[in-house]
């Protein structure tokens, strides 16, 4: 089976799919009418399915055998007021898909299309997972300790995500690790409260939180190896009340994002040793609270290789691009990534041509709608070849 030219019967029907997630976004764990929709399209094409992790939904196209694949979409929007204009606009004030979910959420339900098609032919299932609050909590993690990667047991995980960066009509993929993880933070630096024109007479947590959040910075740049990516970012400082009066505390919170578990415990360690350190050392007090985010995207090498292979079936070599840096962002395919070999790759879907050249994560953002077809067709194929060929 030519698996574009036949999702290409259905390109009207995804994008009318995709208008419509658009048009009603819903934040994490608050995807009810998107959950509505999606089961409306399972029980039209006969997939079986069941509610998971409050929101989501795991479903199974059986074939006949027990090899099994798992192909993932997240389903929340974010809390952004769209600025386009066009006519499939968010009609929710202050919500937006503006991270394409709307886009995988299609692409997945476009694969199913193929796939429940000819259930005859797979040597094995397809377990459809759509993921809530990827944006925020991390559905993966709850759908995973529901057990949706047994009964049938999963063998691999294939995920896919939009990028406004990548040119409609190429996909990338980046070797090993492909997210970082995250330990967000919060501290409070205490001190002792004075006159702003007697400092001596207090402990200052102002000074003290500048010289943590300094002697933090060279945590990345003296402890860390420059090939290894880290990143520790202080988003927000709250502290005082008026220009001449020492508060007794400070709060600052912020992000740290890590490649490697190995670098991920140093840092975390480090981390509480200097911000203890240099508080006691200038009289002050430190309260840390570090948790840990999202793990690392890792993906597996013959994942990796097979995606490679496959895509080529459907596009020319050179449009599948080898991608040199991992993101510093985060992704909670990571769950799935942890438990089963996995591959996590980039659907190109930007083109200047259309104007379709914002980021994600802003109001202007979009996809070039062309992008569809070829992600349900990538995916179908994927989990075809990895049941029927690999």
């Amino acid at each position: 089976m030519d698996f574009y030219k036949k999702v290409m019967e259905y390109k009207e029907t995804l994008v009318n799919i995709r208008r419509d997630f658009h048009k009603e976004p819903e934040l994490g764990f608050e995807e009810y009418k998107t959950s509505k929709k999606i089961k409306k399209y399972l029980d039209d094409m006969g997939i079986e399915y069941e509610s998971v992790a409050k929101t989501g939904i795991k479903a199974v196209i059986k074939g006949r055998g027990s090899k099994t694949i798992a192909l993932r979409a997240d389903m929340d929007a974010l809390p952004i007021e769209e600025k386009a204009q066009h006519q499939y606009k968010s009609q929710i004030p202050g919500k937006m898909h503006a991270c394409g979910h709307d886009a995988h959420m299609t692409i997945l339900l476009g694969a199913a299309m193929i796939l429940k098609s000819m259930e005859n032919e797979l040597e094995g299932n397809v377990v459809l997972l759509f993921e809530p609050a990827e944006e925020t909590v991390g559905g993966a993690k709850y759908m995973v300790e529901e057990g949706v990667l047994e009964n049938p047991h999963v063998d691999a995980v294939i995920g896919l995500h939009v990028d406004e960066s990548l040119q409609c009509g190429t996909i990338g993929l980046k070797s090993g690790a492909a997210f970082a993880a995250s330990n967000p933070f919060s501290v409070k630096i205490r001190g002792k409260g004075a006159h702003g024109a007697h400092p001596d007479m207090g402990i200052d947590p102002v000074t003290i939180t500048c010289n943590v959040i300094n002697a933090l910075q060279t945590m990345i740049s003296r402890e860390t190896p420059p090939t290894e990516p880290a990143v520790i970012t202080v988003g927000a400082i709250h502290g005082g009340t008026a220009e001449n009066i020492i508060p007794d505390e400070v709060e600052f919170k912020g992000t740290m994002r890590t490649m490697s578990s190995q670098h991920r415990q140093y840092l975390k360690s480090r981390f509480k040793e200097v911000v203890e350190g240099v508080s006691a050392s200038m009289r002050g007090s430190a309260e840390i609270n570090m948790i840990d985010g999202y793990p690392s995207v890792y993906n597996d090498d013959s994942m990796l290789e097979f995606a490679r292979e496959t895509a080529a079936e459907i596009i020319d070599r050179d449009k599948i691009i080898n991608l040199k840096n991992p993101s510093m962002g985060v992704e909670s395919f990571a769950y799935f990534s942890m438990e089963r070999p996995s591959v996590y790759y980039f659907l190109g879907c930007g083109n200047k041509e259309k104007g379709v050249i914002h980021p994600a994560h802003n109001g202007m953002f979009d996809i070039d709608e062309d992008c569809l077809t070829l992600g349900a067709a990538l995916q179908a194929l994927l989990a075809y070849r990895f049941l029927n060929n690999r």
